[in-house]
């Protein structure tokens, strides 16, 4: 059986978009494991009126940690799939997204799986929505070069955690890395669904990257100060690896354009990681890496 869990925070309209192409997946045995991360708005009564309404769909909540990271250990901790997939609140599957995933993950014996990710524009796209688009999340570059895939499009054996531990629920960002990394050096092979397509909005402001890359800067700095032995010493941020970068093929216009545009928000991740680096604390309550029991 798999479990999905979905964490969620402040985005009723996100959720009842992703439950809604969730809840109508070809397959029959799968759990939805819906983690509220103590919302303030309609979320929770949002997810109530899909739960009434669907006996394998499950709220539960996480209020004492605010970060994704903590409420899919929550999820993990309330699931019981021998796979766990995990989805954002944001996104929309095809209905035989699931059904895609698993043959891939039968056929592979994989025990951690990334899924293919398109990235959808709004009818009349900005130039930071084409950016995003453009850039996209190349799952199967990072999977090659970095040995992780986002949490957005992740199939992982319940197993695995039982083995390494759970997210890092001390990270701002970076714990999929984090978490695929120590899947990696534990020996586990990481695969990758082609066929197995998700769908994610694109960022459409400026200010939605800006505030998206100031988090990740953070979360760079923070890999670092709790993950020393792997990241390096907190102070020299590392290096962009150039995954994203605006392909030589586009357009010059475009070409130039997104290249000032990556520059820019490669300046905001610094920003982010010196700010963490000079004011961040050690969430020392939270002392390290979170243990699922068998």
């Amino acid at each position: 059986m798999i479990s999905i869990v979905v964490p969620v925070y402040n985005d009723p309209g996100g959720i009842a978009t992703t439950l809604e192409s969730l809840l109508i997946q070809t397959i029959d045995d799968y759990r939805i494991v819906v983690v509220d991360n103590d919302s303030t708005d309609r979320t929770p009564e949002i997810v109530r009126s899909y739960e009434d309404d669907h006996d394998h769909l499950t709220l539960v909540h996480e209020t004492k940690i605010q970060s994704s990271y903590a409420a899919r250990n929550t999820g993990i901790r309330h699931a019981d799939g021998d796979v766990l997939a995990f989805v954002d609140a944001d996104m929309t599957v095809p209905e035989d997204w699931l059904e895609s995933a698993l043959e891939t993950f039968q056929t592979t014996d994989a025990d951690y799986l990334g899924c293919n990710v398109e990235l959808t524009l709004p009818d009349t796209p900005t130039l930071a929505a084409r950016y995003d688009h453009h850039t996209g999340f190349p799952v199967e570059g990072y999977l090659e070069s970095q040995q992780f895939a986002p949490t957005c499009c992740l199939l992982t054996r319940r197993a695995v955690f039982e083995d390494v531990g759970l997210f890092d629920h001390r990270l701002e960002s970076g714990g999929d890395k984090e978490f695929g990394n120590r899947v990696h050096d534990a020996g586990y092979d990481l695969h990758f669904a082609a066929d197995a397509t998700m769908y994610h909005p694109t960022r459409n402001t400026l200010r939605a990257h800006v505030k998206k890359d100031r988090r990740v800067g953070r979360g760079l700095c923070q890999l670092q100060r709790y993950h020393p032995d792997r990241y390096g010493t907190p102070g020299v941020p590392p290096r962009p690896s150039g995954i994203k970068r605006p392909a030589r093929e586009l357009p010059t216009s475009d070409r130039l354009a997104f290249g000032a545009l990556s520059k820019f928000l490669t300046a905001v991740r610094g920003l982010g990681y010196y700010e963490e680096y000079l004011t961040g604390e050690s969430r020392g309550d939270f002392e390290g890496v979170p243990r699922l029991e068998p």
